[in-house]
């Protein structure tokens, strides 16, 4: 009776027949009646049942049954109970892991975050399949971990497992993340020797991950030379070309696409607005907002309200942005909200601002930092001391920026303030001799951007020791004069190092490629591809 009640679907009435013939008439069960309980619980997610249950495996001896401590792991994990499930699991004698039941329980914890706890079941499995270093793998992307990922990776191709389709995919990804060009590369090279062949997930990550390694023009040639019938191969060069703000190639790309009548989809035109923001083509970007619903019926989601928010807040029309929230047909979300308070930055409009975070809930570090950014900057002063002292109230911490660098493939990572890297001496002294170098040439620090109205020196030594700079200064120091520079940030970049990275690509006559949390930056001989519009 149990069984087919969770057959179709009916878990509560699974566990009343449980309760109400088994318990209450004094029935002997035996461990296979406490495994489809234990099944019921699960999908009913009903802890308390759990937790009884749990205590009668015990008193009944269950407990010697790994089979039985696998679903109580897999329970306490549905209903995120994530230290419990640790605690049964470890129980668990090592004789008695089955592959199967492990590698749902290392699923599992990834599924919720818990990169810890996974990586001590994976430890334990006395045997590994390559769904377990898949999973182990793609946890690591899902949970912003890409250099665990790529760690994953070469110690999996060290154990003699084959890489299958879903390893490069996620491998790559990763490459993506992290901008490990010569990572991605070998990764590409390893595909084609192996001979793995290229369907339209593998052919997107590919061309992803190239763009986002800021090599768009390799990006390129796999999108020429890979079947694009699917529509997310498109979408990977549109986008592709939309973060590098090359809003020409994406009008190309998408009349192409046209002309081989491949119907465009959402993330088509979230591609699309994206690369009119980064541009400011405001008017182009109302005409595809209004030939994704007019032309092919596809009706405008959050992401496409927020690409136009950014689009108009961007070039300043913040009263058309605020409008368009307002005649939303949904309820707006925390990154729109986001985008008129990053508008209202730039164009230090507190008015907005201050509706923007009113809006908000669940306020981060960034918002908090931006709202006093704006406040600094029109020399409200003490508006911006009283948004320091509500973030000390609350314990809220400024979120660090880090940034990464590739070089002999090893990925380097500096946070702001940085001292903690074995070169940081050397660093330091690269990057005073770059500042006295560029200040010849007319560079002025941007003062404006201070949190607090301290001493102008003070402000210059807080700006100069921004992630990005630690970064270059740490390539510049370790490369050949005219070797490209590769940068990859988590935060937007700052007025004052995009002026700063353009005049040290002006005076050592090299190119920096940098990659922040919006798009990319081409800086050589003194200018960015941004045209100073990010």
């Amino acid at each position: 009776m149990i069984r087919a009640s969770i057959e179709k679907g009916a878990f509560a009435k699974a566990l009343h027949d449980y309760k109400t013939i088994i318990l209450s008439r004094g029935t002997r069960h035996d461990h296979q009646t406490i495994a489809y309980v234990l099944e019921a619980c699960k999908n009913a997610l009903d802890l308390i049942t759990a937790s009884t249950t749990h205590a009668r495996v015990v008193k009944s001896g269950f407990d010697c049954y790994p089979s039985i401590l696998s679903s109580l792991v897999n329970v306490y994990l549905s209903c995120d109970c994530f230290d419990v499930a640790n605690q049964v699991f470890d129980e668990i004698p090592e004789w008695g892991f089955n592959l199967v039941s492990a590698n749902l329980i290392l699923a599992s914890f990834m599924k919720n975050g818990e990169f810890h706890y996974a990586s001590k079941v994976f430890r334990r499995m006395r045997s590994k399949d390559v769904v377990s270093w898949n999973t182990m793998i793609m946890g690591c992307v899902r949970n912003a971990r890409p250099k665990e990922a790529i760690s994953f990776f070469d110690r999996m191709l060290g154990s003699n497992f084959e890489p299958d389709g879903f390893t490069f995919s996620s491998v790559l990804t990763a490459c993506g993340r992290t901008g490990g060009l010569r990572h991605g590369e070998r990764v590409h090279r390893l595909m084609t020797e192996k001979e793995i062949k290229l369907n339209s997930i593998l052919s997107s990550a590919l061309i992803d991950m190239y763009s986002k390694c800021g090599s768009i023009a390799r990006a390129k040639q796999v999108f020429d030379s890979v079947p694009i019938d699917n529509v997310s191969v498109w979408n990977a060069m549109i986008t592709g070309f939309a973060i590098h703000g090359l809003v020409s190639n994406v009008l190309e790309t998408f009349s192409q696409m046209e002309n081989e009548a491949v119907s465009p989809d959402e993330i088509t035109f979230v591609g699309i607005l994206t690369a009119c923001s980064h541009c400011g083509m405001v008017e182009l970007g109302r005409e595809f907002f209004d030939l994704m619903r007019m032309k092919y019926s596809i009706q405008p989601e959050l992401e496409h309200y927020g690409a136009m928010v950014d689009l108009l807040g961007r070039a300043g029309h913040l009263e058309e942005a605020y409008s368009t929230i307002s005649s939303m047909p949904m309820n707006p979300d925390i990154v729109i909200w986001r985008a008129l308070l990053s508008a209202s930055r730039t164009h230090r409009m507190t008015h907005y601002a201050q509706i923007a975070i009113e809006k908000m809930s669940n306020l981060e570090s960034g918002d908090y930092v931006l709202l006093s950014n704006i406040y600094t900057s029109t020399k409200k002063w003490d508006h911006a001391e009283r948004v320091r002292v509500m973030m000390n109230k609350k314990k809220i911490r400024k979120k660090n920026g880090l940034s990464w660098a590739e070089l002999g493939g090893a990925i380097h990572q500096f946070s702001a303030g940085d001292r903690c890297h074995p070169d940081s001496k050397a660093i330091y002294m690269v990057l005073e001799g770059l500042m006295r170098r560029i200040k010849m040439e007319g560079y002025v620090p941007t003062m404006d951007l201070a949190l607090v109205d301290v001493s102008e020196e003070e402000k210059e030594g807080n700006l100069s020791c921004h992630s990005e700079k630690l970064a270059t200064a740490f390539v510049i120091m370790k490369t050949s004069p005219g070797t490209e520079i590769r940068v990859s940030k988590n935060l937007r970049a700052c007025y004052d190092c995009h002026c700063w990275m353009k005049m040290v690509s002006k005076v050592l006559n090299r190119v920096i490629i940098m990659r922040d949390r919006i798009r990319f930056h081409r800086f050589e001989g003194g200018s960015c591809s941004c045209n100073d519009y990010w």
